[in-house]
């Protein structure tokens, strides 16, 4: 078998980047997102703790001549440094001694268990970096005509063709940004998510924090979770959904407890309200809104194949807006941005705002397509937009309605840009 070539990540520009700036730079995301192998693209010497015949040996030397372990070629890479959590201080240390830039590369794909073995944060000697499931332009399937970083610039005169139909967005979104599903067979690539989802539920939940837990339970946890995703719903709420096919034993911080844990293995991740200068005194929801890292990980919990997103239209659209978060967190790093979600008391809604460092921001709706959603999600937009107070917080620098499918990305007569996501890059 032919070995694959590397496809670029948005994370290598960080890392090198990162790597200039500090001692050790740390990339956390979920198992099979491509940490190691991005890493390896930099790293010049590597300690791969994943193999227990090696954690075992770098336990003891840990204990015995910390310094031989760390020494080596530099950018050092300790891949799944979280099974050895003393690796911390020690390399906190080390980078102080040495006083030079880009010495290790740390990859974790959970929160240390053993996390008391670390004393010092680490600040101003580590960089974090979160590292996801890749995006449609990094797996080479978006053609990147329009790009965040010119629009923000000002440049909205846009222009792209898309490739895909929904037949196509189905296949994409249920076989998910995992690197190893990319170039198989649709059988063998839709695979690779369930079998993630089945590591989840017999192993990662163990991992984690060494607690053992109900598979039926996380089965059911992860079901509500998908079918919930994209709201800012309660615990109260997801035990309800569970306590249809569990028992009346069911607590809230045991619900809350399996959420966290999917926290600390980076299943899920939560979007922020967003907080602005309003013109008037409208209340603005803050609850986060939850979705898991790739909605990939929903399809499988919710026993779905595209062509089942077909023909119900209603549980694709809310899938393909987990689809899109994905991607525009990915390439939000990129542009060192941050998203948010907009919900008031008014139920006015907005997927997502996109803010720069520089407190620039965007507004954003997600779509499947169809001209009157497409209507509807502008005059969204525009109805957000006039509540802001711009005298405090400027315009927005655009709108935009990321869809599914249409053949090109254009701009409306109101100024709003629609984006198929097959034309989008950071």
């Amino acid at each position: 078998m032919a070995e694959k070539k590397y496809k670029r990540r948005v994370v290598d520009q960080l890392l090198a980047e990162r790597l200039e700036e500090v001692g050790a730079v740390l990339i956390e995301g979920p198992k099979w997102c491509g940490k190691t192998t991005t890493a390896l693209q930099q790293a010049r010497s590597t300690v791969m703790l994943a193999n227990p015949e090696v954690l075992q040996q770098s336990k003891s030397m840990i204990a015995t001549s910390a310094s031989h372990l760390l020494s080596g070629l530099v950018p050092r890479l300790f891949d799944e440094w979280q099974t050895l959590p003393e690796l911390w201080d020690n390399i906190r240390y080390e980078v102080d001694a040495r006083n030079e830039e880009g010495q290790f590369i740390l990859t974790g794909s959970a929160v240390p268990v053993e996390s008391d073995k670390i004393v010092h944060t680490g600040t101003g000697r580590f960089a974090w970096i979160t590292m996801r499931p890749m995006s449609l332009w990094e797996s080479e399937e978006s053609t990147g005509d329009v790009s965040l970083q010119a629009l923000f610039d000002g440049d909205l005169a846009i222009q792209g063709e898309n490739k895909h139909q929904l037949e196509d967005i189905a296949f994409m979104l249920c076989r998910g940004g995992w690197p190893s599903a990319l170039g198989r067979s649709t059988r063998a690539a839709l695979r690779v998510a369930s079998d993630y989802y089945d590591a989840v539920i017999k192993t990662d939940f163990v991992r984690v924090d060494n607690t053992l837990r109900n598979q039926n339970r996380s089965r059911m946890l992860l079901r509500s979770l998908a079918r919930l995703q994209g709201t800012q719903t309660s615990i109260g709420v997801i035990r309800q959904d569970m306590l249809s096919n569990d028992d009346n034993t069911l607590a809230e911080n045991t619900v809350a407890s399996y959420i966290e844990a999917l926290r600390k293995i980076f299943i899920v991740e939560d979007m922020p309200a967003w907080s602005t200068n309003l013109r008037s005194k409208t209340v603005i929801r803050t609850s986060p809104t939850r979705y898991f890292v790739d909605p990939s990980i929903a399809v499988a919990a919710m026993g779905i194949s595209p062509k089942d997103l077909i023909s119900d239209l209603k549980t694709f659209g809310f899938l393909f807006e987990a689809m899109a978060i994905r991607d525009l967190r990915v390439y939000a790093d990129a542009l060192d941005a941050k998203v948010y979600h907009y919900r008031d008391k008014d139920e006015l809604e907005c997927d997502v705002v996109m803010e720069l460092r520089n407190g620039r921001y965007a507004l954003i709706e997600i779509k499947l397509g169809g001209q009157d959603n497409v209507n509807m999600a502008a005059q969204q937009l525009q109805q957000l937009a006039s509540k802001i107070d711009t005298n405090k917080v400027g315009e927005p620098a655009f709108h935009m309605v990321l869809t599914a499918v249409g053949e090109k990305a254009f701009q409306m007569q109101d100024g709003t840009l629609v984006v198929p996501i097959g034309c989008l890059k950071p």
